[in-house]
């Protein structure tokens, strides 16, 4: 619901208020967001106060307490006398470095606003409020857009940029969000790791200065990830105030926190300022990634429910929706690149036996890919593994009744191949310079023709027979970046460009096979973020598939992203990361916590294996829904030396549950645990396991008693069902 007087603008949503206000001045002050309130002009909350070297802008003559460097401003410019974190940063033609914003105008519109070439959030029955800001003496005109996502409590924002002069300006930076809180004691939860090691929460009350979660590596990273928590010092899982910030973008980005001299907080989140720097010539528009805010005053829970259940319904473009996803195996750790046609149909007649649904050939299927070394860019089937091409080798995998997939890395190349024997200059690669990982090099995707001789290869595949899936994959950061199409004064806009380009190939793909599932991949989990999702609706969630190490990510990365998003699999022991060895029952039960598969040669197990797989898989598929769609809750926190990780799904009429618990390694007389469950109704009766009758307040109060456990990493599920 968008409301709209005088100047004052208020935005509700089920359970939340954000409000903005034009100040006689013409300054857009933002007055509040938070848990929702009835209409009111909050505005009577901003304090004027001299404060000593805050500049006052010219009409506000001898008012010193008008100052743009202590306001709560609703989108910040560098230059004016807010010595704050900027939202925008235009460099003019005269080599100034300023931008003053005031109110022009503002419109309603019908519907949840798009964003061309960008992925955004849907809402044909929601609406979009968009306030157009000026800077008169540049001729810029700022339009901030505003989505109302009420029944799913999400505030969107984006901004296009507009150059109304006859001169091009530079933009160095133009975030999509800019939010500032009139409060001080906040804490910064940022989710941050490394390859095999991605998301973990980082938690800290923000103290005098900026702290910021960023990426220059080209994509969102494994090492910090495009969402954020600010949240009161007590709040926990049930209670406490929190707002969540994500950016759906997939590129280089920077959510930076600041804590002012008066103690007041900012957060700013959109593209990393870090070379960037896009020309804006006149009568040309540029458009920001969007920028998603959700708050709740009951704690995490409830945020995550929230953007779980708004990126499930408004965000995902799933293939499949309605339908389960079927169980895959994947031959990567059971091969590598060492395959023929016959291995790979003995490896999924075996899987098919065990209830797996979906065979994925990895890596080493095309070109003269034998190894990490060569091949990468010739997009042509290698005959000599595979006789027939994929013609010849999808039918004899469906025979077994399973649909058929594959892995591609259309971003990079290697040297030894003949795509760039014939392109050397198709590279993002500084004059002079080489910078190589994983011995390839990165496509220039922000020139079209590249994209063009790509998309041509990858398509011609792809409609060589049915392909029902495809993992993306890419496996390097980006260095050296330089573009040859463009000139030494526009270098700044390659990493963006490069974003753009990729979203088009994965746009067109998306068109081109509309019933093919697009499986993310970056290194496992470098590029997990809301953009992605937007293509690719679900993402290989980490490298790492060592069981307990998983259940860390996956903990982490639950707090914005919901289950059916993470790709996670059950991997050969011992585990190729860690060396570790978990039973096949507890490393089902981790795997459970996402989309679900194997990753190992199936004809090895052993005969006990064998039937523990083929519960896990009837399990899976029984209770898929309830594993993908239910409300999720956090039941302890793996980093915090807890005894046992738990979590639990609670379908949306609270009349089943499944609960899922992971012992750590054993201790000499394990005390006995009882475990709280969450999200029941306490007026109803469950049964445990298909036995007895407890009520759900019991469950919930008095908790449920764990086994003891008897070796390490021991696991158990617990499903409920109300009678």
């Amino acid at each position: 619901m968008i409301h709209c007087e005088k100047g004052l603008f208020t935005l509700h949503t089920k359970h939340t208020t954000y409000q903005m206000k034009a100040d006689p001045h013409g300054v857009l002050l933002h007055t509040y967001y938070g848990p929702r309130v009835e209409n009111c002009d909050l505005s009577y909350r901003i304090r004027y106060v001299d404060r000593g070297f805050s500049p006052v802008p010219e009409e506000a003559g001898e008012d010193r307490t008008f100052s743009l460097d202590v306001l709560p401003q609703e989108y910040s410019a560098a230059g004016m006398g807010d010595f704050r974190l900027p939202s925008l940063d235009l460099e003019l033609p005269d080599g100034s470095r300023s931008a003053d914003l005031r109110f022009k105008s503002f419109r309603v519109e019908p519907g949840k606003y798009a964003l061309e070439g960008l992925p955004a959030f849907r809402g044909e029955e929601d609406e979009t409020l968009v306030v157009v800001l000026e800077d008169a003496a540049a001729k810029v005109e700022v339009e901030l857009y505003y989505g109302v996502l009420e029944d799913c409590d999400i505030i969107t924002r984006a901004v296009r940029l507009h150059n109304r002069g006859g001169q091009a300006v530079k933009i160095r930076q133009a975030a999509s969000l800019c939010l500032d809180f009139q409060r001080g004691d906040l804490d910064l939860i940022t989710f941050d790791g490394r390859h095999v090691q991605e998301r973990s929460p980082s938690r800290g009350p923000l103290l005098p200065g900026v702290r910021s979660a960023d990426s220059v590596r080209g994509g969102s990273s494994h090492q910090h990830n495009p969402f954020v928590i600010l949240c009161d010092h007590d709040a926990g899982e049930d209670h406490g105030l929190c707002y969540g910030a994500m950016l759906l973008y997939s590129g280089n980005f920077q959510a930076a926190a600041e804590r002012s001299q008066f103690e007041s907080i900012r957060l700013t989140l959109g593209i990393h300022p870090w070379h960037f720097c896009w020309t804006l010539a006149p009568g040309e528009c540029f458009t920001t990634p969007e920028a998603a805010l959700c708050c709740s005053k009951q704690g995490f829970s409830v945020l995550s429910h929230r953007l779980h259940r708004a990126i499930r319904e408004r965000l995902l473009r799933d293939p499949w929706t309605g339908q389960s996803r079927p169980i895959l195996i994947n031959n990567w750790e059971a091969t590598m690149f060492d395959f023929d046609a016959e291995r790979l149909v003995n490896i999924a007649e075996s899987a098919a036996s065990l209830g797996m649904e979906l065979f994925v050939m990895d890596d080493g299927w095309f070109g003269r890919r034998n190894s990490d070394l060569a091949g990468l860019g010739d997009w042509t089937v290698n005959e000599e593994k595979l006789p027939g091409g994929l013609d010849a080798l999808v039918p004899r995998i469906q025979a077994l009744g399973m649909k058929f997939g594959l892995w591609i890395e259309p971003e990079m190349v290697n040297e030894d191949s003949e795509l760039y024997r014939a392109h050397p200059d198709w590279v993002l690669q500084a004059p002079g310079r080489m910078v190589r990982s994983r011995q390839q090099l990165a496509l220039d995707f922000s020139r079209k023709e590249v994209r063009d001789h790509i998309y041509s290869a990858l398509k011609a595949v792809l409609s060589s027979a049915e392909i029902s899936y495809v993992k993306w994959d890419v496996n390097r950061s980006l260095a050296a970046v330089w573009s040859a199409a463009l000139s030494p004064d526009r270098q700044g806009e390659v990493y963006h460009r490069y974003v753009l380009g990729l979203y088009d190939m994965l746009e067109r793909m998306r068109r081109d096979f509309p019933h093919m599932l697009i499986e993310g991949c970056c290194g496992g989990g470098g590029r997990f973020d809301a953009g992605m999702l937007y293509y690719t609706p679900q993402i290989w969630c980490s490298d790492n598939t060592d069981a307990m190490d998983r259940l860390r990510i996956q903990y982490g990365t639950s707090f914005c992203y919901p289950v059916c998003t993470m790709g996670a699999h059950v991997s050969a022991v011992p585990n190729a990361q860690t060396g570790r060895s978990v039973s096949m029952e507890t490393r089902g039960v981790a795997a459970m916590h996402g989309t679900f598969g194997y990753e190992m040669d199936p004809a090895q197990v052993t005969p006990e294996e064998r039937e523990v797989i083929l519960r896990q898989t009837a399990f899976f598929k029984e209770h898929q829904a309830l594993l993908h769609q239910g409300d999720y809750y956090r039941l302890s926190d793996p980093f915090q030396n807890n005894p046992d990780t738990a979590w639990e799904q609670v379908s949306p009429d609270r009349r089943e549950a499944l609960v899922s618990v992971v012992s750590g390694p054993i201790q000499g007389g394990p005390p006995c645990r009882n475990l709280r469950l969450k999200g029941l109704d306490p007026e109803l009766r469950y049964q445990v396991n298909g036995q007895g009758s407890y009520p759900g307040s019991a469950l919930m109060e008095a908790g449920w008693p764990l086994p003891l456990p008897w070796g390490d990493y021991q696991s158990w599920q617990f499903y409920l069902t109300a009678l």
